[in-house]
């Protein structure tokens, strides 16, 4: 065997966007999804400037209104984009944390659709974790370690992760070992699960959470600030970095085709862009004048979020399920699963012992979304997680999940998230009603999952 890079063999009659695609091997459902992701943030920051452009034309032609000039004048770049509230710091921060629990649970639901399952429990299990995380905190825990033990909000998460997996893993044991469809499991534990957390705190709200619990929930104290921010962006440059050469390195060892050092260079640009431009944004959100006041700072002082902790904490999950699904034998167990049950078990494969383990996971994941969700409301609600189970399907599915089994990522699932609740806070921002809101969601729900079959369809 020998290191002598291989050329990579292209199509003559291939256009340059073919070309550029297969040197650099990127996976055109992802950009496809950035794409879309990109097209939903411009629409909806560029929405009241075409408004006001609208109404204002209408009233020129159609009421008398003002002139018709007037009307054009609305349409400068510059009024349209500063009118625009959508791409700012703050938006795009807010956005960002309130993506990480429904992108939590979407990197679970991703096993558990890939093995030709659902779960539609997630939510109220977020819903019965989070309420039993409240009682832990603010009731239960201190009449045994004294109020604000700061071994109370370590004891809540743990107990709070582990309530979820056992919710998951009883669930699993029903489908796997009895026989019950995972849509009728599912069903029943979203009614039961979300009926246990109205009985346990007899419909309270359970508030205010542990100190410390709350920074999980973000904030500009749950933030890791301008310092951290630049840290964990190094950290991250020098990993895209390093796994582009590790990649290189191990085609040369295997023989394999190398991509073109040209491609090389371009992914490690995007790659390395994108994260510079992630930490200048987080930075460029400073804290509020009511919270340096509470410091004894200057209102002028300029105190930046940082990357909150909740997003961190998305990053981490999703790397390890990453690592998980790609890396371990346990992910190709759940492909091969997903692609022929019946040829997994035959291959020797524990499939009942793996159903119960996916659901487990997906229970646990549920459990930490409830701390993200809980610590950000500061409370337990009988609310909390209410509906979340469809839009973590949604997410998996816009994500490239196949309902079919057999087919998902986990970073596509992460930009689904974002995709979810760009369009839910957008249509908040402009001021869409809730029934407008519940319209779009399912219709582009339905969309992509069409979508979905014409791309598989032509792909074969």
């Amino acid at each position: 065997m020998t290191n002598t890079p291989l050329k990579t063999t292209h199509d003559v009659q291939a256009g340059p966007v073919t070309r550029f695609l297969r040197a650099t091997e990127i996976d055109t459902r992802l950009l496809g999804m950035f794409g879309a992701l990109l097209l939903i943030w411009l629409g909806f920051h560029l929405y009241p400037g075409l408004k006001d452009f609208v109404q204002s034309l209408w009233g020129a032609t159609v009421q008398g209104d003002g002139t018709v000039g007037e009307a054009f004048a609305l349409l400068n770049p510059v009024t349209v984009w500063t009118k625009g509230a959508f791409l700012t710091p703050q938006n795009l921060w807010f956005l960002s944390v309130q993506s990480a629990s429904i992108g939590i649970m979407a990197t679970g639901m991703v096993l558990v659709i890939i093995t030709r399952n659902i779960d539609l429990s997630v939510g109220a299990i977020l819903g019965v974790t989070g309420m039993m995380m409240g009682l832990f905190q603010v009731e239960w825990l201190p009449q045994y370690l004294g109020l604000g033990h700061p071994m109370i909000w370590v004891l809540t998460v743990i107990l709070g992760i582990l309530a979820g997996g056992t919710i998951g893993a009883f669930q699993g044991s029903l489908i796997a070992y009895r026989g019950i469809p995972a849509f009728i499991v599912t069903l029943g534990g979203l009614l039961i699960w979300r009926g246990f957390a109205f009985l346990s705190a007899d419909g309270r709200t359970i508030s205010p959470v542990d100190s410390k619990f709350q920074l999980l929930g973000g904030g500009p104290y749950g933030a890791v600030g301008e310092t951290g921010s630049y840290i964990v962006g190094a950290i991250a440059i020098a990993a895209i970095l390093y796994l582009i050469w590790s990649g290189r390195q191990s085609r040369k060892r295997h023989d394999f085709p190398l991509r073109p050092m040209w491609a090389e260079v371009t992914m490690a640009t995007l790659g390395c862009g994108l994260v510079i431009g992630a930490v200048l944004i987080v930075n460029a959100y400073p804290w509020p004048k009511g919270i340096l006041k509470q410091q004894n700072l200057a209102e002028d002082v300029f105190v930046s979020h940082g990357f909150a902790i909740p997003v961190l904490i998305m990053v981490t999950v999703a790397i390890a399920m990453t690592i998980l699904m790609n890396r371990t034998r346990f992910g190709r167990y759940v492909f091969a699963i997903g692609g022929n049950p019946e040829a997994a078990a035959l291959s020797g494969i524990n499939v009942k012992w793996m159903t119960l383990k996916i659901f487990a996971l997906m229970g646990a994941l549920a459990g930490l979304s409830a701390v993200i969700a809980s610590a950000r409301l500061n409370s337990a609600t009988n609310a909390l997680g209410l509906l979340d189970e469809l839009y973590v399907i949604a997410a998996a599915v816009i994500g490239g999940t196949s309902l079919a089994g057999g087919v998902g990522t986990i970073y596509g699932a992460i930009l689904g998230a974002f995709v979810m609740q760009s369009l839910k806070s957008g249509m908040v921002l402009i001021g869409f009603d809730t029934a407008v809101q519940q319209i779009v969601v399912g219709t582009v729900l339905v969309v992509a999952v069409y979508l979905d079959n014409v791309y598989r369809r032509r792909a074969k």
